[in-house]
Parts: structure tokens; sequence; C-alpha cells
């Protein structure tokens, strides 16, 4: 059985939200530069990635997230990523959720790349879609 992506679009307040399932791989992630590009022409430049059910994501799927990051930025937008404490598999973390090996498959994933700290990371949707004053992402904005 092939397990594929599935993007769903959606708001919250001023941010364009993004939810991802499945795989992020190199057949499917042009499926989520697609969606992000659109969003980004449909002149949403605040966007929140909830990677929460995404079971696998290669070097591919970080190069979108990356490259997300870059467009976004270009547009003097905000990118925020949902990684949750658990992974789409339900299992639980060995660590903290914001620790390198902990959370969801993208946050490891990130995480073993040294590239976590150039998102802004948060555990949920309520947590990504504040206005600011509340708490602050999980990660070091680069």
């Amino acid at each position: 059985m092939a397990v594929t992506l599935k993007v769903t679009d959606g708001e919250e307040g001023e941010w364009a939200v993004l939810r991802v399932s499945g795989e992020l791989d190199l057949v499917t992630s042009p499926v989520l530069r697609q969606r992000v590009h659109d969003a980004v022409a449909d002149g949403r430049h605040q966007v929140v990635l909830d990677l929460g059910e995404v079971l696998f994501c290669d070097s591919s799927g970080v190069g979108v997230l990356i490259a997300t990051r870059r467009l976004i930025r270009s547009c003097q937008g905000s990118l925020r990523l949902i990684l949750p404490a658990r992974g789409a598999d339900g299992g639980a973390s060995r660590s903290s959720e914001f620790e390198i090996g902990g959370g969801s498959h993208v946050n490891r994933v990130l995480g073993a790349l040294g590239v976590r700290r150039l998102f802004d990371v948060y555990p949920d949707l309520a947590a990504a879609t504040e206005d600011g004053t509340g708490e602050e992402p999980s990660t070091l904005s680069a």
C-alpha cells in the first residue's frame, strides 16, 4: 500500500494553515511546494505548516521546508511549523518534545540534519497562531 501526501487548507485568524499528512518525499514534496506557492500568490504571507501527521520526510521534503522558509521571508512574512511531541504513529518521544531526538518524525529529521533551529516550531495550532504575546517558539529565529 502506497502512502501519499495530503495537504488541506484552512485559516486561523490572519494565518493560512496547511495541514500535511502522509509521506513527504521526492515524489510528493512538489505537492506541498505548489500549495505553499499558491497561498503566497493569494497574498497569504503568514503561513503555518502543521506537520504532525507526516509519517516520513526525506531530504527533498526538508528542501521544500527550507525553500518555503526562504519564500516566506522574501515576502516579509512568517512561517511557523507545528511539530507535536507525539509523532503521527502515536509513539511517545523518549525525550522532551523539543529536543533533537523527540517528537514527530519531521522534528527528528530536522534535528538530525541540524536545520531545526532555522524554524519557529510550536506544539499545536493554538500556540502557532497566537498573536505573539504568548509562548515563544521553541527555536531561535535565524
